[in-house]
């Protein structure tokens, strides 16, 4: 297996992908395949990763822009998403720890919405005082890379169609 950059030719696999991978997410909305499409389309992907294995886009994890509170220089993680029939093989992890690994050379720290039993693996947890508007606090969680603790709203890039104060 591989992780790399996406390219051009992997877009409509990147798509087909999300939306596959997430159909089975109760949270999902079914938009996250149009949300990696408009963060691309307004050069918002700090990171587009696709595991790749014998030619074929098998996974794949997007990061963007985000500010928790008045912070700049976080990243949001999502989507994370496999092929239903390649989960539970260590790709989501693989994919995890590449962008992990990027984002700690750039950034304040990464943040996303989730579950905790998966992603807690990885260092995130929820903070008091994080959170999204709608959102269990318990999901909204991030991994400092500086040891500060973030307080605020996770504000996402406008591409989430989110109405949020400050994203303006």
């Amino acid at each position: 297996m591989l992780i790399r950059n996406e390219t051009a030719g992997d877009v409509p696999a990147i798509g087909r992908l999300v939306t596959e991978a997430l159909r089975v997410l109760a949270q999902s909305t079914g938009t996250e395949a149009g949300i990696v499409e408009k963060l691309r389309a307004q050069g918002a992907l700090a990171l587009s990763l696709v595991a790749e294995a014998a030619g074929e886009v098998i996974g794949y994890l997007a990061a963007s822009p985000a500010r928790i509170g008045t912070q700049d220089g976080w990243a949001l993680i999502g989507p994370l998403a496999v092929l239903p029939s390649r989960q539970r093989q260590g790709i989501g992890t693989a994919l995890m720890a590449e962008a992990l690994r990027r984002l700690r050379a750039t950034g304040r720290g990464a943040a996303l919405v989730g579950d905790p039993t998966y992603y807690g693996r990885f260092g995130f947890r929820a903070f008091p005082g994080l959170g999204v508007a709608g959102c269990p606090p318990e999901v909204v969680q991030a991994l400092p890379f500086d040891g500060q603790h973030p307080c605020g709203e996770l504000i996402h890039h406008p591409a989430f169609g989110l109405d949020q104060h400050g994203n303006g």
